[in-house]
């Protein structure tokens, strides 16, 4: 059991905590997350969105999908062997997004600086739920949820995604969803599993509020609209889930309090 003046120290630190924070919201950096299927094009857009940002004098860190240097060997490996079930795909993809959000994008924002993120949560909730597992038990496993400022969702039909994939290369096993649909031909699977991941991200677009680019227009189209909307976003504070968040990672890293 708690003594009364721990409990009330406890208290007078997470009010300093918060206080911190909402000090910080001020100089705070931007989280800007680009969303959509494989040839959507989101990719090609955030190193624009990137470079023009840096022209403008940001100091920019961009983060991608499942790139961290701790989870990111396994995740290969268990590719390669094809030994991944839906969950797994799940688990393991979940550990690199918080091994990232932790060792990444918080301290980057907390320094000010822009995040932007090539593919971020929703990537995996789209892809896992095509995968036929449950929406509020990915929500559970992705814990803690970080929302980005912005969320830029690059929307193609299924049919525009199958042949700009196949105009490059053969899609790979998991990407093409062979675990799950049992199809021999990638690119037959392929275009059977994009409808679904499809599917769920015209889902999360009306949910979480989507910015939603026509990724059939030409590429500087999309740039144009893409720079606009950014230029006319209303900066928010932080939303209170990601202050929970902050308030957790700062008081496991002290050493960032200035």
């Amino acid at each position: 059991m708690s003594l009364p003046g721990a409990t009330t120290r406890r208290r007078q630190l997470g009010k300093k905590m918060r206080d911190l924070i909402q000090a910080r919201d001020e100089s705070r950096g931007m989280l800007i997350a680009f969303e959509g299927p494989d040839g959507s094009g989101k990719t090609t857009q955030r190193k624009l969105f990137t470079g023009w940002l840096e022209s403008e004098g940001m100091d920019v860190v961009t983060t991608k999908w499942n790139s961290s240097e701790l989870v990111k060997p396994l995740v290969k490996a268990r590719k390669s062997a094809q030994a991944l079930s839906p969950e797994e795909f799940c688990l393991l993809h979940a550990a690199d997004f918080r091994y990232r959000l932790e060792t990444e994008m918080l301290p980057a924002l907390w320094a000010g600086k822009t995040v932007v993120a090539d593919r971020h949560l929703f990537t995996a909730l789209a892809r896992d739920c095509a995968r036929g597992l449950d929406l509020h038990w990915l929500l559970h496993v992705y814990d803690p949820l970080f929302w980005p400022d912005i969320v830029f969702y690059f929307a193609v039909s299924p049919n525009t995604s199958e042949k700009r994939i196949a105009a490059t290369r053969s899609p790979k096993y998991y990407e093409a969803g062979q675990d799950i649909t049992g199809i021999k031909d990638p690119n037959k699977s392929y275009k059977q599993f994009i409808g679904r991941v499809i599917e769920e991200y015209q889902a999360l677009a009306t949910i979480f509020q989507f910015v939603t680019i026509d990724a059939e227009e030409s590429i500087y189209d999309q740039h144009r609209v893409i720079r606009n909307l950014y230029q006319k976003q209303r900066r928010r504070p932080w939303a209170e889930k990601n202050q929970e968040v902050l308030l957790d990672w700062l008081g496991h890293h002290p050493s960032v309090i200035r």
